[in-house]
Parts: structure tokens; sequence; C-alpha cells
């Protein structure tokens, strides 16, 4: 029998089974976090019942409106991408960096990329279960989507990475007490200002300025292809990548792990 026969043999687990497990772990904490799930879930499927049923806001003033549901409802699907991609993971990564989690992580066998790719993924699980939540119940209020699912899941996508940059941007460089104050403030003017349930023309001529922000290409992109039946809109596709390598750029260079 030579020596070292039954020796172990140490050492980390392939990079691919890490991320899938801290995607698992991050998922699983993320479904388990009252407060994130109220933000992520809850709240967007009761604007959209609410905003549905009861006259609010008048979207008569839109080209192509039809029924509420459908200006509606592309707007509660940006909204909640934006609530896990930017306010949700700012929050939790701003306070694992307080508490020195993502210091202790970041000295694991898991590379600190790699760890960013777990969170991300993580949040694009939460979002295929919000994104088919929030179809449900707006289909149950009578809402008739139209246009190319591959445009949509682009979108979808252009806006999850835009939001995640800015929301890692903001967790990395401020402090958690200030992360959560600010990522709940710009959560709120977002939802307000950004034509997710009231029309960017309501606003005048600021609403031209508005359009540029990343909740209102993602509205306003979604609304073109889901309730217009457009192809690809290309101009607010190149508004979200410009968000997107601008946060995710900033993210990287910026980004305090202690």
């Amino acid at each position: 029998m030579s020596t070292g026969t039954y020796a172990p043999k140490p050492g980390a687990a392939p990079v691919g089974r890490m991320i899938a497990a801290q995607t698992a772990l991050e998922t699983r904490m993320l479904l388990r976090n009252g407060e994130q799930l109220l933000l992520t879930v809850i709240i967007p499927s009761l604007l959209l019942v609410l905003f549905s049923t009861v006259d609010i806001v008048d979207t008569s003033t839109v080209a192509g409106a039809g029924k509420a549901v459908d200006f509606l409802a592309p707007g509660v699907l940006a909204l909640a991408v934006m609530s896990t991609a930017f306010t949700g993971q700012a929050i939790a990564t701003g306070f694992e960096r307080r508490y020195g989690v993502l210091k202790r992580l970041g000295a694991s066998p898991l590379p600190r990329w790699a760890l960013m790719t777990a969170k991300t993924l993580s949040v694009l699980v939460t979002e295929v279960l919000q994104v088919a939540l929030l179809t449900a119940i707006a289909l149950a209020l009578g809402w008739s989507p139209h246009g190319d699912p591959f445009s949509v899941i682009v979108l979808l996508v252009l806006g999850t990475a835009a939001f995640s940059g800015l929301g890692l941007l903001m967790a990395g460089t401020l402090k958690a007490e200030a992360t959560l104050a600010a990522a709940n403030l710009v959560f709120l003017l977002l939802l307000v200002g950004g034509g997710v349930m009231v029309p960017l023309e309501k606003f005048g001529p600021a609403g031209d300025v508005l359009a540029f922000l990343p909740i209102s290409a993602l509205s306003d992109g979604l609304r073109d292809v889901l309730q217009g039946g457009a192809g690809m809109p290309w101009g607010d596709a190149l508004i979200l990548a410009v968000w997107a390598a601008l946060g995710l750029g900033a993210a990287a260079r910026f980004f305090r792990w202690e």
C-alpha cells in the first residue's frame, strides 16, 4: 500500500459549482426575508391591482391607450425589476458589507467576481418568479399583451444590468444606513416620476428629461412592445445599455468590500 492512499485532497470546488451553490443560498435568503418580499412582490402586485381597478390615474391621453391594465402592466414589470435588482440588492449588500460578510466571503475560495455573478443570478431567478406572478395577475385583470417575447427578455436583462450596477455602486460606497435610506427614497421617486404609474406626458417639458432615466426607458420600452406591439425599441435599449455600462463600471471601480 503506497503512502498517501488515504490522504485527503483538500481544495476548492469548481468555480461553476461554487457559483451555483452561492446563487441558491442568495435566492433562499431573499425569499425568506419578509421585508424584501414586501418590496419585490407584494407592493408591485398591490399597485397593479389598485391602479387597474380604481380610476386614479388618467391614461387616456397616452397614444394607443386601451384598458388601464394595458398601460400599467409593463410599468409594474419594470418596477419589479428595479425593486429587486436595485433597491433590494443595494440594501442587502450594504448590510452584508457592514457586518463583514462580504469581507469574509472575499477571503474564501469563492472569487469576488463569482460572488457578484451569484448575486446577479439570484436577482434573475427572483425576477422570473416576479414576472410570472405579475403576468398572471395582469392577465386575470384583462391584460392583452402583444409584441415579441425576445424583445421583452432583452429589455428586462438590460434593465437588470443597469439597476444591478447602480445598486452595487450604492451598496459599495455608502454606509448601510445611508444605503437603506437612499435606496428607498430613489425607489419612491422613480415610482412617481419614472413613467411607471403616471404617464411622462403629465410632467410637461420635464418628461423629456425623465425619459432618460433607466426606469423610464424600461417602462416605455416594455410598453411599446407589450402594448403597442412594436419591435425592439432601440432608443430605450440604448439608454439602458449606457446606464448598465456606467453603473457596472463604476461599481467595479469604486466598490469597497470593507
